[in-house]
């Protein structure tokens, strides 16, 4: 009977066919976690698990990212605690501060393979489904039985297919895919369901891994994409592992790329979404391009080819970080980084930066900032009263260089 890309990994991953609905343990590929949370998932191991040595150090990830450098003594010393316990159980995976963000190393350094199950102790986990592996994020205690076990259960979800026709015009990114998506179906359109998107050839594994980041804002458990020659470039893709005629979608939602404008969501909700153009008359104090979701070089390009030869606008913060050390040198490599910085902009170490409101960009009270992050709740960047909009790195760029949210196709 045929399945769902999430059936067959799933079963592939507990050793016998599995279907939506059923609960199932599963083999872990890749469990990963970072710096805010390393601290409780050793606590776990230790303290109610009573495991001081795991089986399968090989199969462990842990990331130095959130807070990257350390921007406190308490942040600092629980980041010394990851690394000991790193050196310890002699996890090789190992990623220190500066190094980038976890789900960026995680397909960039192929500790994820297609077709493969990888949790994480992040919520944006399902970023791994850009390259059809089962990705999904967990709770610190789930996190610290897949590193004790190898091993964890869950749920086998339903699956929604996402069906994409047309070209996206100049200027429109994956991230605009994702908003119009949101403002389809809701911040909670997709809960407890993988996603499936199909058409999405043409897009580079930059756009998947947008696309794919982002379905945790619907409430999905993963989003993957189908595996095609992209994917088999990036790593082997197993036999069994293919889109298969006759699987039972629970959803099939068509999204034509020819009319997709740029789209700006609006605070505090990731689903409140609208054209940029509609914006026109918003203030902005702060922009940010960087993170898990819009963080890598074709999005520090995309911003610079707007910016080259321009100035931002006066009283505009603009906080460039790259998503991994690599995307780093990439950019300065090749002129992207000098065309950022002429325009005004200040380059970040590789990290999540202000993402989550520690540093690096914490916003003030009445401040306004674009963020090309994904989450633009109450608080979420600093103070309470501060406003959030969420756009893609192109909107980002334009609205740096006129002070107000801005449509690139104006620029």
């Amino acid at each position: 009977m045929s399945q769902t890309l999430s059936e067959q990994i799933l079963s592939h991953a507990a050793g016998r066919p599995v279907r939506a609905g059923e609960l199932t343990v599963v083999e872990i590929s890749r469990a990963m976690t970072i710096d805010s949370i390393a601290p409780e998932v050793i606590d776990v191991l230790h303290e109610q698990l009573g495991i001081h040595q795991i089986p399968y150090p090989e199969r462990c990830a842990i990331f130095i990212d959130h807070v990257a450098p350390a921007s406190s003594l308490a942040t600092a010393q629980a980041q010394v605690r990851a690394r000991h316990f790193a050196r310890e159980q002699g996890i090789e995976a190992f990623y220190d501060a500066g190094q980038g963000i976890c789900h960026q190393l995680m397909v960039e350094q192929h500790l994820v393979m297609p077709g493969s199950v990888a949790i994480g102790s992040d919520s944006h986990s399902t970023t791994y489904g850009a390259i059809a592996a089962f990705g999904t994020g967990m709770g610190t205690t789930d996190v610290a039985l897949a590193f004790a076990t190898g091993h964890s259960w869950l749920r086998v979800p339903e699956t929604i297919r996402v069906n994409l026709t047309g070209t996206l015009s100049p200027v429109v990114d994956a991230k605009d895919i994702v908003l119009h998506l949101l403002s389809r179906v809701r911040g909670d359109g997709f809960t407890y369901q993988a996603v499936e998107f199909h058409g999405a050839q043409a897009l580079s594994l930059g756009s998947r891994m947008t696309l794919c980041s982002m379905t945790t804002e619907m409430g999905a458990k993963a989003g993957l994409v189908p595996p095609d020659d992209l994917t088999r470039n990036y790593a082997p893709v197993p036999d069994w592992l293919r889109v298969e005629g006759g699987a039972d979608y629970e959803d099939v939602i068509h999204v034509n790329l020819d009319e997709i404008d740029p789209l700006v969501a609006c605070p505090p909700a990731v689903d409140n979404v609208v054209p940029a153009r509609d914006l026109a008359d918003v203030h902005v104090d702060q922009v940010f391009l960087g993170t898990c979701t819009n963080g890598r070089l074709q999005d520090l390009v995309a911003a610079a080819e707007l910016l080259r030869g321009r100035r931002i606008a006066p009283g505009v913060r603009m906080i460039i970080i790259p998503a991994s050390h690599a995307v780093l040198q990439a950019a300065s490599e090749d002129g992207t980084l000098s065309t950022l910085l002429a325009a005004g902009a200040t380059i970040g170490t590789p990290g999540c930066g202000p993402c989550i409101g520690r540093h690096m960009g914490v916003i003030g009270s009445g401040e306004v900032c674009l963020s090309t992050g994904n989450r633009n709740f109450t608080g979420r960047m600093g103070a309470p009263d501060a406003d959030i909009y969420l756009s893609s790195p192109q909107v980002a760029a334009a609205t740096a260089l006129r002070g107000v949210i801005t449509d690139p196709r104006e620029i």
